[in-house]
């Protein structure tokens, strides 16, 4: 088995750091970074939730995530295949999302995967279809959360928005932008 290329690896690391990003513009609900994640002809595919042209998702972004207060996507495992520039991703995900609900929060714990397909056009990769599974949910009915118990008392608290603390802290990673590489 021959070591990957220089260039093999370069290409691998930029597509999983669209994965990584994508997890950041989702919790942060950064819709202008997240449009620029996809190819202007991607498809999301969110099953019956949604499935069409990805820009057409990211329209709909603001009224799905309206209800929930807190938003948390963690890659696990993945798996990148690429020939030229065209690659394949399977990733799996922990999503977590507290979801106001008419009569109590709600938590809901997502296990799946993203199935991915990209291209590199122009030198850039892209998502050019994602699709997202379920493999296993859990609901907590009324939310198990609790940001005000003593245990926690002092930490800063995340936000899904642009008053997050990340954005007061860095300089770089600011709303609309990945962090620029070299």
């Amino acid at each position: 088995m021959k070591p990957p290329s220089l260039e093999a690896l370069q290409d691998r690391q930029a597509i999983m750091d669209l994965v990584h990003v994508y997890c950041r513009a989702a919790d942060r609900r950064d819709q202008t970074l997240m449009r620029s994640l996809y190819h202007e002809d991607a498809i999301d595919d969110h099953g019956g939730f949604f499935s069409g042209p990805a820009m057409a998702f990211i329209d709909k972004l603001p009224d799905i995530q309206a209800p929930m207060r807190i938003l948390h996507h963690n890659i696990t495992t993945s798996t990148v295949v690429q020939d030229g520039d065209y690659a394949e991703g399977e990733h799996y995900v922990l999503a977590y999302h507290q979801v106001e609900d008419n009569t109590a929060p709600l938590d809901l714990l997502i296990g799946g995967r993203y199935l991915d397909k990209y291209e590199k056009r122009d030198g850039d990769w892209k998502f050019t279809y994602r699709a997202v599974l379920a493999d296993w949910a859990t609901i907590n009915q009324p939310s198990t959360v609790d940001l005000t118990h003593p245990m926690i008392a002092g930490s800063h608290i995340g936000r899904a928005d642009t008053q997050d603390p990340s954005y007061q802290l860095f300089r770089l990673l600011q709303p609309g932008q990945p962090a620029p590489l070299p």
